[in-house]
């Protein structure tokens, strides 16, 4: 609880006016994804994953980190935890909000999640699920590290380098915003 608090504290304080115009990006780190397609349990492949959608104490849930990211307007969520690399398309409560069908990218209408946890250790990789769900774009179980620059107050790059290729980047993104906060997601309907 005293967690969430903080966390409700730092995105008010990030996405104050003054604030974004100063940082307009809002990136967060998570141990544990909302989201993923892999085939081993966790918390992250259930319907009603805790990170995402919180605690069940009827009659609601209560310390979910979704509804929380998109009130203060994030951009962008790193996740680890799975021994592999996912890209999600933007991503609402379990609806893909790209941009567009040609550039998801551009202007999307939620944040945009990446689970980057295939640096390498001892358990070895973690398996996908034969079949994805929609909101995946791009996923590899390569150990590898992701490499993030922000060019600017519009736009921010992602690509994925695989150790197991030699260094070769295997996944690319741009993510750009004209607008940043929660105001972005109203501009657009869910496509």
């Amino acid at each position: 609880q005293y967690i969430f608090l903080i966390l409700v504290f730092l995105l008010q304080e990030a996405s104050a006016p003054e604030n974004r115009t100063l940082r307009p990006w809002i990136i967060t780190m998570g141990h544990r994804p909302m989201y993923c397609s892999n085939d081993d349990g966790d918390d992250c492949t259930q319907y009603e994953s805790v990170v995402r959608g919180g605690i069940s104490i009827p009659p609601k849930r209560l310390f979910g980190l979704e509804d929380l990211f998109y009130k203060y307007g994030v951009d962008l969520s790193f996740w680890a935890h799975e021994h592999s690399f996912e890209r999600l398309f933007p991503l609402f409560n379990r609806t893909v909000c790209n941009g567009s069908k040609e550039e998801p990218y551009t202007n999307p209408c939620a944040p945009v999640h990446v689970t980057t946890g295939s640096a390498g250790c001892h358990e070895d990789h973690d398996g996908f699920e034969k079949d994805y769900p929609p909101w995946t774009a791009f996923r590899s179980d390569d150990y590898g590290y992701t490499r993030m620059t922000i060019h600017n107050s519009t736009h921010l790059y992602l690509e994925q380098v695989s150790v197991d290729l030699g260094g070769n980047v295997i996944d690319k993104l741009w993510i750009i915003k004209d607008l940043h906060g929660p105001d972005a997601w109203v501009t657009k309907s869910y496509k």
